[in-house]
């Protein structure tokens, strides 16, 4: 055996104890939190009890009431179920068509382009009492094309696009089709959406560039829509999106990100193709949603039903309603399914400019010239913090390059809502989503570079709840090394999981594919997707089953007569701890499932990667290895190189950011900031936006590493002496100004501005000057 052989089998047998010592960990802490559980729940439903513990008679007629109780409650449940069904039904008669709150028009239908696809570009109506303008900005919303129907974005009325609405904005939405246009690709769907995103503006010229959102997977496809056509694309925002699919929270605690290990547990893209051929050259998107579910199974089993069993006299409205939307199946083509695993869920290639557009042209994120916001929480399990921000270190690698490129990146993240709730939950639309809809004007103002976004909450004068928003600098290097705890070394893994997922892909394509589609047809493919185990669950408890017709009348007798009991009694305690029990016993079950996997895919994928991927040039590096000295970066030596040139544009820049307030930035001093700017707008260069922020992130770069040299250089970028005239006129009129004063510049702040009015010739303010300027 050779020395190197050797060397790579004993880092294989690290790699091995190293993902035992962290299944055994996780066991333990699994049977902890079993045990903790537990204990609470006995604590709590049978403390009193056990105190005073009730009399025969008494627990006699507490059982006697919880058996009518327990009885009536069954048929109510069972019915909800029914009607479960029913509604399944009802949309699937109807074509399945977008579950929005709100009323809408058609405004383009994609199956009607030369080349067809399944969307269609809607515009929302508002509901009476809110009066929208059309020369706000519009805002488009995509919503996730991931197994279910359109329709999360505007889902209820405290929505993304009610929150939108309620702010006066025009608001369009991005839906789909259940059934897929024969040859549609990604491709195709990415050039439709090209095509209503110039509608919309066509159909607002007054207005700024629109606002795009997308959600979940709706937001990769958002980030390369802006990405292949930036110029008639506004800020970008994107929520609980999946950039990075090799991202995930690993660590020695609890709680991992099991889906991320399942592409390579189920060896890689070539299952998702056998699935489409199966379906006769169509996807079931009822198998992506299966996923989700088998992630939680005690909710998926139990939970959910346990609390509509429990709360059967109030749940039902909104357990039908969500059901609506969670019980919709909608397909895709084999061509649109295999894209997508192959190229983002098992590639990772989106970040990495190998996916190319219709055009030929590689989508480069680098391209989108708009502000960037990613919502995301440390809660989702889906979406991990890390799948929706190490994109930005993939693609921009440095602080210097967000700023050289005249970026504005602004992250917001949540502590602990769920994936779902990022979407469907009323208090984010109310504090989140409304906020982002709030500030995006403001996130305009921000100077280039990367921030994070907080809310704050306090209450008002009249008692309700008032937010407060600031916006915090970060460096993108401290961002990825908190995320990161092992600087993204548990993502080299996933490289042999790309690599044999491309292995089995081409063997099934040559050995087993074709005798599939041979035995595949329309009729073999419906039978299946119409015995697929989510959709019998609905057609089979609704009025299509003949063996139910006592179900309905029986529930409205029980209605009629319903006797509700006390829930504080002994039966109904006993029920809510058998009840935590089966849902501690579930999660436990899932915990020990998540912790096994995680060890035989390291195991598996690991050992694999150091047997014969690991010797590569670059692949002892982390993924994202950050820069050692920024100073020697492209970027920055480009920009100091350039010091001395340019015009009024670059020096009121640079004047800009030698002046400015470091450290936290108030949501209230960018909105003064406004004030101002239209204030004195004959003396701020006129240049687009993405340009001024382009070039103000050029010159922080200047003032950065050449605070002196940016100073003395002034002079050659302002040769014209009205221009120098003009410069300094502002900075009085500025230093005059009562906004700025209360502002209260530092000591350093005012040397500063005497420098720069020693190097371009103007004397300090006199009293006479100040108080003329006042005047003006």
């Amino acid at each position: 055996m050779s020395m190197d052989t050797a060397a790579r089998l004993a880092r294989s047998q690290i790699i091995s104890s190293k993902a035992k010592q962290l299944f055994d960990k996780r066991a333990q802490i699994a049977q902890e939190n079993f045990k903790e559980r537990m204990h609470k729940a006995c604590e709590k439903e049978m403390a009193d009890l056990m105190a005073k513990p009730p009399a025969p008679w008494d627990l006699w007629n507490a059982w006697y009431r919880y058996g009518v109780d327990a009885a009536q409650r069954s048929v109510l449940f069972w019915d909800t179920l029914r009607q479960r069904g029913n509604n399944y039904l009802q949309h699937l008669q109807q074509g399945q068509p977008p579950l929005l709150h709100f009323d809408y028009e058609t405004v383009l239908d994609g199956r009607t382009f030369e080349q067809p696809v399944n969307y269609a570009l809607l515009r929302i109506l508002p509901p009476p009492g809110v009066q929208v303008d059309p020369k706000r900005r519009p805002f488009l919303i995509i919503d996730p094309r991931a197994g279910h129907g359109p329709g999360i974005g505007g889902f209820k009325d405290d929505s993304q696009v009610g929150v939108a609405l309620r702010e006066g904005h025009p608001v369009y939405f991005v839906i789909f089709f259940r059934e897929p246009e024969p040859g549609q690709t990604l491709l195709d769907v990415s050039a439709t959406e090209q095509r209503f995103v110039r509608k919309v503006r066509e159909l607002h010229p007054d207005s700024p560039k629109p606002v795009l959102v997308g959600n979940c997977q709706g937001g990769w496809a958002t980030m390369m829509l802006a990405a292949s056509d930036p110029d008639t694309a506004g800020p970008v925002v994107i929520n609980g999106a999946p950039m990075s699919y090799w991202g995930g929270a690993w660590q020695e605690g609890e709680g991992d990100n099991p889906m991320r290990y399942a592409g390579g547990l189920l060896g890689g893209t070539w299952l998702a193709s056998f699935t489409a051929d199966l379906g006769n050259g169509v996807f079931d998107g009822a198998y992506l949603v299966q996923n989700f579910e088998s992630l939680n199974p005690a909710n998926s089993f139990w939970d959910k039903y346990y609390h509509l069993f429990a709360n059967v006299d109030t749940e039902p409205p909104r357990f039908l309603e969500f059901e609506r939307w969670w019980g919709g199946y909608f397909l895709m083509n084999r061509e649109e399914i295999e894209w997508i695993t192959r190229n983002l869920f098992v590639g990772n290639k989106l970040w990495s400019g190998e996916t190319r557009s219709a055009s030929g042209k590689a989508f480069d994120l680098r391209d989108i010239k708009s502000p960037i916001i990613l919502f995301a929480s440390l809660g989702d399990n889906i979406t991990p913090p890390q799948q929706a921000f190490n994109w930005v270190a993939d693609v921009y690698g440095s602080t210097e390059e967000i700023k050289a490129r005249g970026q504005v990146i602004v992250g917001l993240l949540h502590q602990d809502i769920g994936h779902l709730g990022i979407f469907v939950s009323g208090k984010v639309a109310r504090k989140e989503h409304a906020q982002i809809v709030e500030v995006l004007k403001s996130i305009e103002m921000l100077p280039p570079g990367l921030y994070g976004m907080s809310i704050g909450e306090r209450k008002g004068d009249d008692g309700r709840v008032e937010y407060e928003v600031e916006f915090h600098e970060h460096r993108l290097e401290d961002v990825s090394a908190r995320l990161n705890r092992l600087q993204r070394a548990d993502e080299k893994p996933f490289e042999a999981v790309a690599a044999l997922s491309e292995f089995n892909q081409r063997a099934y394509q040559i050995f087993a594919q074709p005798l599939v589609q041979a035995l595949s047809n329309e009729r073999s493919a419906k039978l299946l997707r119409e015995f697929h185990p989510l959709r019998v669950q609905h057609w089979a408890i609704s009025d299509r089953n003949p063996w139910l017709w006592w179900l309905g009348p029986t529930a409205a007798a029980v209605k009629a007569q319903r006797q509700a009991a006390d829930t504080n009694d002994l039966p109904h305690r006993s029920e809510r701890l058998t009840s935590e029990l089966i849902s501690a016993s579930l999660d436990y079950y899932r915990a020990i499932r998540d912790a096994f996997r995680e060890r035989l895919f390291f195991q598996v994928y690991g050992s694999l990667f150091c047997m014969y991927l690991a010797d590569r040039p670059g692949a002892e590096q982390p993924v994202a290895a950050g820069v050692a000295e920024p100073r020697e970066q492209a970027f920055v030596q480009e920009a100091l190189a350039a010091i001395g040139e340019g015009g009024y544009g670059e020096a009121f820049a640079r004047v800009a950011a030698l002046l400015v307030h470091k450290g936290d930035v108030p949501l209230s001093r960018l909105v003064a900031k406004q004030e101002i700017a239209r204030d004195y707008a004959e003396y701020l260069p006129d240049l687009p936006p993405e340009t001024w922020r382009r070039i103000r992130g050029e010159q922080e770069i200047i003032v950065s590493y050449e605070p002196d040299r940016a100073i003395a250089t002034l002079p050659d970028l302002l040769a014209e002496a009205a221009d120098r005239e003009r410069l300094l006129t502002l900075l009085d009129r500025l230093v005059a100004d009562p906004r700025v004063q209360r502002s209260k510049p530092t000591a350093e702040q005012r040397a500063i501005l005497e420098r720069i009015r020693g190097v371009l010739g103007g004397k300090p303010a006199t009293r006479h000057r100040l108080a003329a300027a006042r005047k003006a």
